[in-house]
C-alpha cells in the first residue's frame, strides 16, 4: 500500500452534483428562475450528464460571490459617482 498523503482526492471521494430543484434551493431561487436564467445566461455554471442538468457546489459558491453586495451602513446603497 502507499502513502496516504499521495491518495487523489478527487479520484478518493466523489464530487456531490446537486439537480436543478436542490441546487436552487441552496441558492434561495425557483427551480424555474435557475433554469431560466440557464436558458438565457446570468446563471452558475453547469454540468450536462446526459440529458440531466447538474450543479457544483463550487460553481454554486462561485456564483454566489459574484452577486454579492457591498455592505453599507443605513442599509442604503451610495449614489454613484457618476451622478451629477
Amino acid at each position: 500500500m502507499g502513502n496516504p498523503k499521495h491518495i487523489n482526492r478527487r479520484a478518493a471521494v466523489p464530487r456531490r452534483v446537486l439537480r436543478t430543484p436542490e441546487a436552487a434551493e441552496y441558492l434561495g431561487l425557483a427551480a424555474s428562475t435557475l433554469e431560466k436564467k440557464r436558458l438565457t445566461g446570468g446563471g452558475p455554471r453547469f454540468v450536462r450528464l446526459g440529458r440531466a442538468i447538474g450543479y457544483d457546489f463550487a460553481d454554486l459558491d462561485a456564483w454566489l460571490d459574484g452577486h454579492r453586495e457591498p455592505f453599507v451602513s443605513g442599509g442604503s446603497v451610495p449614489p454613484s459617482s457618476d451622478a451629477a
